[in-house]
Protein backbone atom coordinates (compact mmCIF):
# COMPACT_ATOMS: atom_id res chain seq x y z
CA UNK A 1 0.00 0.00 0.00
CA UNK A 2 1.06 3.41 -1.12
CA UNK A 3 0.10 7.00 -0.04
CA UNK A 4 -0.21 9.75 -2.53
CA UNK A 5 -0.15 12.97 -1.81
CA UNK A 6 -1.75 15.65 -4.11
CA UNK A 7 -2.04 19.60 -4.52
CA UNK A 8 -5.52 20.22 -4.89
CA UNK A 9 -6.95 23.69 -6.00
CA UNK A 10 -9.20 25.48 -3.82
CA UNK A 11 -11.53 27.97 -4.81
CA UNK A 12 -9.48 30.83 -7.24
CA UNK A 13 -12.71 33.37 -5.44
CA UNK A 14 -10.11 32.93 -2.18
CA UNK A 15 -7.16 34.78 -3.89
CA UNK A 16 -9.32 37.53 -5.13
CA UNK A 17 -11.32 37.68 -1.41
CA UNK A 18 -7.86 38.06 0.09
CA UNK A 19 -6.67 40.85 -2.22
CA UNK A 20 -9.90 42.58 -1.92
CA UNK A 21 -8.77 42.99 1.91
CA UNK A 22 -7.70 45.64 3.41
CA UNK A 23 -6.53 43.57 6.83
CA UNK A 24 -2.95 42.55 6.73
CA UNK A 25 -3.52 39.37 8.70
CA UNK A 26 -2.95 40.72 12.49
CA UNK A 27 -4.47 38.83 15.10
CA UNK A 28 -4.41 40.45 18.86
CA UNK A 29 -4.04 38.52 21.71
CA UNK A 30 -7.61 37.47 23.30
CA UNK A 31 -9.16 39.59 25.53
CA UNK A 32 -8.52 39.23 29.38
CA UNK A 33 -11.88 36.76 30.49
CA UNK A 34 -13.39 36.80 33.97
CA UNK A 35 -14.21 33.35 34.45
CA UNK A 36 -13.23 29.93 35.25
CA UNK A 37 -12.42 28.59 31.63
CA UNK A 38 -13.86 29.57 28.41
CA UNK A 39 -13.74 27.83 24.91
CA UNK A 40 -14.37 29.52 21.26
CA UNK A 41 -15.11 27.97 17.98
CA UNK A 42 -16.06 28.81 14.68
CA UNK A 43 -19.14 26.63 13.50
CA UNK A 44 -18.64 25.93 10.06
CA UNK A 45 -15.16 24.87 9.98
CA UNK A 46 -14.85 23.51 13.40
CA UNK A 47 -11.50 25.67 14.68
CA UNK A 48 -10.76 26.59 18.05
CA UNK A 49 -9.83 30.54 18.13
CA UNK A 50 -9.28 30.67 21.89
CA UNK A 51 -9.16 28.82 24.69
CA UNK A 52 -8.59 28.43 28.67
CA UNK A 53 -8.38 25.52 30.38
CA UNK A 54 -11.06 23.92 27.90
CA UNK A 55 -10.39 20.67 29.28
CA UNK A 56 -10.88 21.28 33.25
CA UNK A 57 -13.68 19.49 34.61
CA UNK A 58 -16.81 21.87 35.72
CA UNK A 59 -20.00 21.73 36.52
CA UNK A 60 -22.55 22.68 34.18
CA UNK A 61 -25.46 23.54 35.91
CA UNK A 62 -28.67 24.60 33.91
CA UNK A 63 -26.03 24.13 30.78
CA UNK A 64 -26.87 20.67 31.08
CA UNK A 65 -30.09 21.39 29.50
CA UNK A 66 -28.62 21.17 26.61
CA UNK A 67 -28.10 17.38 26.26
CA UNK A 68 -31.65 17.28 27.68
CA UNK A 69 -33.12 19.02 24.89
CA UNK A 70 -31.11 17.04 22.41
CA UNK A 71 -32.43 13.28 23.22
CA UNK A 72 -35.60 14.97 22.95
CA UNK A 73 -35.30 16.40 19.70
CA UNK A 74 -33.94 12.97 18.78
CA UNK A 75 -36.98 11.31 20.78
CA UNK A 76 -39.40 13.61 18.34
CA UNK A 77 -37.20 12.73 15.25
CA UNK A 78 -37.32 8.71 15.80
CA UNK A 79 -41.16 9.72 16.30
CA UNK A 80 -41.15 8.37 20.11
CA UNK A 81 -42.41 11.47 20.83
CA UNK A 82 -44.91 13.99 19.03
CA UNK A 83 -45.25 18.13 19.43
CA UNK A 84 -48.68 17.97 20.44
CA UNK A 85 -48.20 14.66 22.57
CA UNK A 86 -49.69 15.51 26.17
CA UNK A 87 -47.83 14.46 29.24
CA UNK A 88 -48.32 13.73 32.49
CA UNK A 89 -46.27 15.78 35.23
CA UNK A 90 -45.26 13.43 38.11
CA UNK A 91 -44.63 14.24 41.51
CA UNK A 92 -41.07 14.40 41.59
CA UNK A 93 -41.24 16.57 38.34
CA UNK A 94 -43.32 18.78 40.12
CA UNK A 95 -41.38 18.85 43.21
CA UNK A 96 -38.01 19.91 41.29
CA UNK A 97 -36.17 22.82 43.30
CA UNK A 98 -34.62 25.68 41.47
CA UNK A 99 -35.79 27.26 38.29
CA UNK A 100 -39.59 26.22 36.84
CA UNK A 101 -42.34 26.65 34.28
CA UNK A 102 -44.70 26.05 37.49
CA UNK A 103 -46.29 22.69 35.69
CA UNK A 104 -49.47 21.76 37.75
CA UNK A 105 -49.13 18.05 38.61
CA UNK A 106 -53.42 17.62 37.98
CA UNK A 107 -52.77 19.29 33.87
CA UNK A 108 -51.46 17.14 31.62
CA UNK A 109 -48.55 19.36 29.52
CA UNK A 110 -47.79 19.63 25.70
CA UNK A 111 -44.37 18.68 24.72
CA UNK A 112 -44.14 21.75 22.47
CA UNK A 113 -44.96 23.70 25.47
CA UNK A 114 -42.13 21.80 28.10
CA UNK A 115 -39.34 22.47 25.30
CA UNK A 116 -40.26 25.67 25.67
CA UNK A 117 -40.53 25.90 29.25
CA UNK A 118 -37.09 23.97 29.44
CA UNK A 119 -35.10 26.22 27.04
CA UNK A 120 -36.25 29.52 27.55
CA UNK A 121 -37.43 29.10 30.99
CA UNK A 122 -34.83 26.57 31.91
CA UNK A 123 -37.43 25.07 34.16
CA UNK A 124 -36.08 21.93 36.06
CA UNK A 125 -39.68 20.87 36.09
CA UNK A 126 -39.97 20.50 32.13
CA UNK A 127 -36.89 18.59 32.01
CA UNK A 128 -37.88 16.18 34.43
CA UNK A 129 -41.18 16.04 32.56
CA UNK A 130 -39.15 14.89 29.15
CA UNK A 131 -37.00 12.72 31.20
CA UNK A 132 -39.33 10.13 32.13
CA UNK A 133 -41.16 10.02 29.40
CA UNK A 134 -38.59 9.20 27.06
CA UNK A 135 -36.67 6.98 29.53
CA UNK A 136 -39.62 5.83 32.06
CA UNK A 137 -37.11 7.37 35.02
CA UNK A 138 -34.88 10.44 35.52
CA UNK A 139 -32.14 7.84 36.21
CA UNK A 140 -32.21 5.82 33.50
CA UNK A 141 -32.33 9.35 31.40
CA UNK A 142 -29.32 11.00 32.72
CA UNK A 143 -27.71 7.36 31.95
CA UNK A 144 -28.64 7.84 28.36
CA UNK A 145 -27.51 11.44 28.34
CA UNK A 146 -23.85 10.30 29.56
CA UNK A 147 -23.85 7.57 26.44
CA UNK A 148 -24.97 9.94 24.06
CA UNK A 149 -22.43 12.40 24.95
CA UNK A 150 -19.70 9.97 24.79
CA UNK A 151 -21.31 8.96 21.20
CA UNK A 152 -20.63 12.45 20.26
CA UNK A 153 -17.06 13.08 21.27
CA UNK A 154 -18.00 14.33 25.05
CA UNK A 155 -14.78 12.26 26.28
CA UNK A 156 -14.82 13.68 29.94
CA UNK A 157 -18.36 14.50 30.46
CA UNK A 158 -20.72 12.46 33.34
CA UNK A 159 -24.57 12.97 33.33
CA UNK A 160 -26.41 11.81 36.34
CA UNK A 161 -29.81 13.91 36.10
CA UNK A 162 -31.45 15.78 33.45
CA UNK A 163 -31.45 19.22 34.94
CA UNK A 164 -28.17 20.50 36.34
CA UNK A 165 -28.60 20.40 39.88
CA UNK A 166 -25.18 19.73 42.17
CA UNK A 167 -23.81 16.07 42.12
CA UNK A 168 -20.03 15.14 42.70
CA UNK A 169 -20.69 12.63 39.70
CA UNK A 170 -21.96 15.18 37.27
CA UNK A 171 -19.61 17.38 35.25
CA UNK A 172 -18.10 18.45 31.91
CA UNK A 173 -15.77 20.84 30.05
CA UNK A 174 -15.66 23.67 28.16
CA UNK A 175 -14.48 21.98 24.83
CA UNK A 176 -17.03 19.17 25.53
CA UNK A 177 -19.91 21.53 25.77
CA UNK A 178 -19.10 23.38 22.83
CA UNK A 179 -19.14 19.89 21.42
CA UNK A 180 -22.80 19.62 22.23
CA UNK A 181 -24.19 23.26 21.22
CA UNK A 182 -22.64 22.77 17.73
CA UNK A 183 -24.42 18.84 17.58
CA UNK A 184 -27.68 20.65 18.09
CA UNK A 185 -27.05 23.57 15.95
CA UNK A 186 -26.16 20.91 12.95
CA UNK A 187 -28.33 18.05 13.67
CA UNK A 188 -31.11 19.78 14.68
CA UNK A 189 -31.72 23.20 12.91
CA UNK A 190 -35.68 22.68 12.81
CA UNK A 191 -35.72 23.60 16.60
CA UNK A 192 -32.39 25.93 17.00
CA UNK A 193 -34.57 28.96 16.65
CA UNK A 194 -36.50 28.17 20.24
CA UNK A 195 -32.75 29.62 21.95
CA UNK A 196 -33.42 33.04 20.39
CA UNK A 197 -36.72 33.33 21.58
CA UNK A 198 -36.87 36.21 24.88
CA UNK A 199 -39.76 34.80 26.76
CA UNK A 200 -42.00 32.32 27.39
CA UNK A 201 -45.48 32.24 28.88
CA UNK A 202 -47.02 29.25 30.90
CA UNK A 203 -49.85 28.43 33.67
CA UNK A 204 -50.23 32.23 33.33
CA UNK A 205 -46.36 33.24 34.16
CA UNK A 206 -44.54 35.29 31.68
CA UNK A 207 -40.63 34.37 32.45
CA UNK A 208 -37.99 35.98 30.37
CA UNK A 209 -35.04 34.08 28.90
CA UNK A 210 -32.18 34.96 31.25
CA UNK A 211 -29.51 35.36 27.69
CA UNK A 212 -29.01 38.90 28.64
CA UNK A 213 -27.51 38.56 24.78
CA UNK A 214 -30.56 38.38 22.83
CA UNK A 215 -31.49 41.95 23.83
CA UNK A 216 -28.34 43.72 23.02
CA UNK A 217 -26.65 42.25 20.34
CA UNK A 218 -28.85 41.45 17.40
CA UNK A 219 -26.54 38.81 15.90
CA UNK A 220 -26.92 36.38 18.50
CA UNK A 221 -29.50 34.16 18.46
CA UNK A 222 -28.84 31.47 21.60
CA UNK A 223 -28.04 29.70 23.39
CA UNK A 224 -28.28 28.66 26.86
CA UNK A 225 -27.56 29.83 30.39
CA UNK A 226 -26.47 28.05 33.72
CA UNK A 227 -25.73 28.98 37.35
CA UNK A 228 -25.53 26.98 40.78
CA UNK A 229 -23.79 28.86 43.91
CA UNK A 230 -21.16 26.57 42.98
CA UNK A 231 -20.67 26.72 39.43
CA UNK A 232 -20.86 30.12 39.39
CA UNK A 233 -22.36 32.23 36.31
CA UNK A 234 -22.19 30.06 32.42
CA UNK A 235 -23.17 31.01 29.57
CA UNK A 236 -22.80 29.04 25.79
CA UNK A 237 -23.60 31.83 23.03
CA UNK A 238 -23.83 31.45 19.45
CA UNK A 239 -23.40 34.84 16.77
CA UNK A 240 -24.19 34.61 12.89
CA UNK A 241 -22.77 37.52 10.85
CA UNK A 242 -21.99 38.01 7.33
CA UNK A 243 -22.29 34.13 6.93
CA UNK A 244 -20.15 33.30 9.57
CA UNK A 245 -21.18 31.79 13.20
CA UNK A 246 -19.48 31.79 16.22
CA UNK A 247 -19.83 29.94 19.45
CA UNK A 248 -18.33 30.62 23.02
CA UNK A 249 -18.40 28.88 26.13
CA UNK A 250 -17.45 30.89 29.36
CA UNK A 251 -18.01 28.85 33.05
CA UNK A 252 -17.19 29.89 36.32
CA UNK A 253 -18.25 34.03 36.13
CA UNK A 254 -19.70 36.35 38.86
CA UNK A 255 -22.58 37.29 37.90
CA UNK A 256 -25.10 37.01 35.06
CA UNK A 257 -23.94 40.73 33.87
CA UNK A 258 -20.08 39.46 33.59
CA UNK A 259 -21.31 36.22 31.47
CA UNK A 260 -22.87 38.51 29.29
CA UNK A 261 -20.19 40.92 29.38
CA UNK A 262 -17.08 38.31 29.07
CA UNK A 263 -19.26 36.21 26.34
CA UNK A 264 -19.47 39.33 24.16
CA UNK A 265 -15.75 39.89 24.51
CA UNK A 266 -14.86 36.35 22.87
CA UNK A 267 -17.51 36.44 20.07
CA UNK A 268 -16.71 39.62 19.05
CA UNK A 269 -12.81 38.82 18.93
CA UNK A 270 -13.61 35.90 16.65
CA UNK A 271 -15.98 37.30 14.65
CA UNK A 272 -13.75 40.62 14.05
CA UNK A 273 -10.50 39.50 13.26
CA UNK A 274 -10.68 35.72 11.84
CA UNK A 275 -12.53 35.27 8.79
CA UNK A 276 -14.07 31.42 7.43
CA UNK A 277 -13.81 30.91 3.37
CA UNK A 278 -15.61 28.01 2.00
CA UNK A 279 -13.04 25.68 0.19
CA UNK A 280 -15.20 23.02 -0.59
CA UNK A 281 -19.25 21.90 -1.18
CA UNK A 282 -20.49 18.80 -0.35
CA UNK A 283 -21.22 16.36 -2.70
CA UNK A 284 -18.79 18.04 -5.68
CA UNK A 285 -15.81 15.94 -6.87
CA UNK A 286 -12.49 18.04 -6.90
CA UNK A 287 -10.56 14.73 -8.02
CA UNK A 288 -10.59 11.46 -9.79
CA UNK A 289 -8.71 8.37 -8.27
CA UNK A 290 -7.66 5.05 -9.76
CA UNK A 291 -9.82 2.45 -8.67
CA UNK A 292 -8.79 -1.65 -9.14
CA UNK A 293 -11.02 -4.56 -10.00
CA UNK A 294 -13.45 -2.61 -10.13
CA UNK A 295 -16.74 -2.05 -13.44
CA UNK A 296 -15.42 1.42 -13.14
CA UNK A 297 -11.19 2.34 -13.55
CA UNK A 298 -12.05 5.59 -11.78
CA UNK A 299 -13.88 7.17 -8.80
CA UNK A 300 -14.72 10.60 -8.12
CA UNK A 301 -14.04 12.17 -4.44
CA UNK A 302 -14.87 14.88 -2.58
CA UNK A 303 -16.59 15.57 0.99
CA UNK A 304 -19.66 14.68 2.72
CA UNK A 305 -19.91 18.09 4.18
CA UNK A 306 -18.97 21.32 2.67
CA UNK A 307 -15.27 22.12 4.23
CA UNK A 308 -14.35 25.74 5.70
CA UNK A 309 -11.31 26.88 7.55
CA UNK A 310 -10.83 29.90 9.62
CA UNK A 311 -8.22 31.98 8.71
CA UNK A 312 -6.83 35.68 10.34
CA UNK A 313 -8.42 38.16 7.83
CA UNK A 314 -6.98 38.72 4.55
CA UNK A 315 -4.87 35.51 4.57
CA UNK A 316 -7.29 33.33 2.66
CA UNK A 317 -5.47 33.26 -0.22
CA UNK A 318 -2.45 31.71 1.14
CA UNK A 319 -4.11 28.75 2.24
CA UNK A 320 -2.75 25.48 1.01
CA UNK A 321 -4.65 21.88 0.22
CA UNK A 322 -3.34 18.71 0.22
CA UNK A 323 -5.41 15.47 -0.82
CA UNK A 324 -4.33 11.92 0.17
CA UNK A 325 -5.51 8.54 -0.66
CA UNK A 326 -4.39 5.49 -0.34
CA UNK A 327 -3.25 3.03 -3.08
CA UNK A 328 -4.61 0.70 -4.41
CA UNK A 329 -7.69 0.87 -4.02
CA UNK A 330 -9.96 -1.80 -4.28
CA UNK A 331 -13.25 -2.04 -5.55
CA UNK A 332 -16.19 -2.73 -4.08
CA UNK A 333 -15.82 0.65 -3.11
CA UNK A 334 -19.08 2.09 -1.56
CA UNK A 335 -20.95 4.95 -1.51
CA UNK A 336 -19.73 7.60 1.28
CA UNK A 337 -16.85 5.38 2.31
CA UNK A 338 -13.66 7.27 3.31
CA UNK A 339 -10.57 7.12 0.53
CA UNK A 340 -8.65 9.60 1.69
CA UNK A 341 -8.10 12.89 4.04
CA UNK A 342 -7.76 16.49 3.20
CA UNK A 343 -5.02 18.83 4.64
CA UNK A 344 -5.89 22.63 5.07
CA UNK A 345 -2.70 24.29 6.05
CA UNK A 346 -1.73 28.32 6.24
CA UNK A 347 2.20 29.00 6.38
CA UNK A 348 3.34 24.95 7.19
CA UNK A 349 0.11 24.83 9.94
CA UNK A 350 -2.08 22.57 9.58
CA UNK A 351 -5.66 24.10 10.54
CA UNK A 352 -8.11 20.99 9.72
CA UNK A 353 -8.25 17.80 8.34
CA UNK A 354 -11.11 16.24 7.01
CA UNK A 355 -12.10 13.16 5.53
CA UNK A 356 -12.48 12.21 1.42
CA UNK A 357 -15.03 9.95 0.86
CA UNK A 358 -16.20 8.06 -2.45
CA UNK A 359 -18.82 10.13 -4.00
CA UNK A 360 -20.52 7.06 -5.93
CA UNK A 361 -20.21 3.19 -5.38
CA UNK A 362 -17.79 1.12 -7.84
CA UNK A 363 -18.96 -2.53 -8.18
CA UNK A 364 -16.60 -5.40 -8.57
CA UNK A 365 -15.55 -5.95 -12.56
CA UNK A 366 -16.04 -9.05 -14.26
CA UNK A 367 -13.28 -12.02 -14.25
CA UNK A 368 -11.22 -10.79 -16.90
CA UNK A 369 -11.00 -7.35 -15.52
CA UNK A 370 -9.37 -8.21 -11.88
CA UNK A 371 -7.41 -10.95 -13.35
CA UNK A 372 -5.73 -8.02 -15.01
CA UNK A 373 -5.91 -5.56 -12.51
CA UNK A 374 -4.47 -8.45 -10.24
CA UNK A 375 -1.39 -8.63 -12.72
CA UNK A 376 -0.72 -4.88 -13.04
CA UNK A 377 -0.79 -4.53 -8.86
CA UNK A 378 1.86 -7.25 -9.16
CA UNK A 379 3.65 -5.73 -11.46
CA UNK A 380 4.06 -2.66 -10.41
CA UNK A 381 2.16 -0.83 -13.41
Amino acid sequence: MKKTTTTVLLAAALSLSALAQAATGFVPPVPEIAGKAYFVTDFYSGQVLAARDPDSRIEPASLTKLMTAYLTFKALKEKRLTLDQMLTVSQHGWKQEGSRMFLDPKVPAKVDDLIKGMIVQSGNDACVTLAEAIAGSEEVFAQMMTAEAKRLGMSATSFRNATGLPDPQHYTTARDLATLSTSIIRDFPQYYPIYSIKSFAYNNITQPNRNLLLYRDPNVDGMKTGHTDSAGYNLIASSKRDGRRVLSVVVGTASEEARAVESSKLLNYALQFFETPKLYAAGKAVKEIAVYKGASKQLPVGFARDVYATVPRGQSGHLKAELSTVQPLIAPVKPGQQVGKLTVSLDGKVLSEKPVVALQGVEEGGFISRLWDSIKLWLGW
